[in-house]
């Protein structure tokens, strides 16, 4: 067991989490019992179960919880998750996408419903006090939220709670209406700790240094950031000229000139909302030193003809280059942990004693 780590509630007194812990496959596999395996995390897009008796198997953060699932949409229309290993001898019960009334396994001929109840056995008409309920499904708790679904394997926060400040800060928004485009979505891989992809994310302090072109349309000096239990915000404010939201009179930012709402959710989500719909960066750690970003578009209903600005892709690549650049310096035997800015690493700081809360 690692040295616990302690992140000072004043910003003004903290060190930031020290090199170690993004260098050491100890601390990462801690962060993956005590961090991923307790919090809620984007698992599939609905789209996958738009009819009745879908079937969609996924795997929950492969090569680290690595835990199969299966989302099922019974013949009323309800969406269940559920464990996709079978009850008997532990084979995936449903290998590929598609449409199905019942989930057989394909080793012993093993049958449940599609809400996860065992149904049918062969050759166990001997065997006492069979079936229990250890012989379904397991059922996983699982969020159906704009278009996407999230789930947690053992969840300690609620997450109605955690995105309320989302809610109450973009609820003007149709939100409703989102609809993903495949076109415009990708992924990359950077070799670095995911923790630094977020840290990275959580401040603006870096962006007239690294990211030009995005410096140009935002006003730095009157960027916002604000803190809430597992979420936390950074308004982006536009220069005169630049693309901005046009707000209601009722919503709580009404007379600013909002270029994007940045929304980060505990531990690895990234919500950013422009006029134009929603960018979504999911940080999937592969290992200690090699992450994946998820990068999600998705367009209001009535925009999905317009394309999201070439600004993105550029400002993604422009962090990852300067992410793996951390990461390389991290390793130097001569850097112990740094100190934080209290006006422009709020956020960071934010996330730095979550982790050290749940680890």
């Amino acid at each position: 067991m690692t040295k616990p780590f302690h992140i000072h509630e004043d910003i003004r007194q903290s060190n930031t989490l020290p090199g170690a812990f993004y260098n050491s496959p100890e601390v990462f596999a801690q962060v993956r019992e005590k961090i991923f395996a307790h919090t809620w995390l984007y698992a599939a897009d609905t789209t996958h179960l738009r009819e009745p008796l879908s079937v969609y198997p996924c795997t929950l953060l492969p090569d680290v919880l690595n835990e199969p699932l299966v989302f099922t949409k019974d013949a009323a229309g309800t969406l269940h998750c559920l464990s996709n290993v079978c009850t008997h001898r532990g084979k995936i019960v449903i290998e590929q996408p598609g449409q199905s009334r019942l989930l057989s396994c394909g080793y012993h001929g093993r049958c449940f419903h599609l809400d996860g109840a065992f149904k049918s056995m062969p050759e166990f008409r001997e065997t006492a006090n069979f079936p229990t309920p250890m012989d379904d499904l397991a059922k996983i708790p699982f969020v159906e939220w704009m278009g996407m679904l999230f789930v947690s394997l053992d969840p300690k926060n609620d997450f109605a709670e955690m995105t309320r400040p989302i809610r109450e800060r973009i609820g003007w928004l149709p939100l409703d209406t989102l609809q993903l485009a495949p076109q415009d979505s990708k992924d990359y891989f950077i070799e670095a700790n995911w923790a630094l992809y977020c840290d990275n994310y959580l401040e603006g302090f870096h962006i007239p240094f690294v990211h030009p072109a995005l410096n140009q349309a935002l006003d730095f000096g009157s960027y916002e950031y604000e803190i809430f239990d597992y979420c936390n915000l950074q308004v982006g404010i536009a220069k005169e000229g630049e693309p901005c939201f046009d707000l209601p009179p009722d919503a709580p930012d009404y007379g600013k000139q909002v270029y994007a709402y940045y929304f980060w959710l505990f531990p690895n989500l990234m919500l950013n909302f422009y006029p134009w719909g929603l960018s979504m960066n999911v940080v999937e750690p592969l290992s200690h030193r090699r992450t994946a970003i998820r990068y999600r578009t998705l367009y209001f209903g009535d925009t999905t003809s317009h394309r999201a600005v070439n600004r993105i892709d550029q400002t993604e690549l422009e962090d990852d280059a300067v992410v793996e650049s951390v990461q390389r310096g991290l390793q130097s035997r001569f850097y112990q942990h740094g100190r934080f800015s209290p006006t422009q690493e709020q956020g960071v700081h934010h996330f730095h004693r979550l982790v050290a809360s749940f680890l």
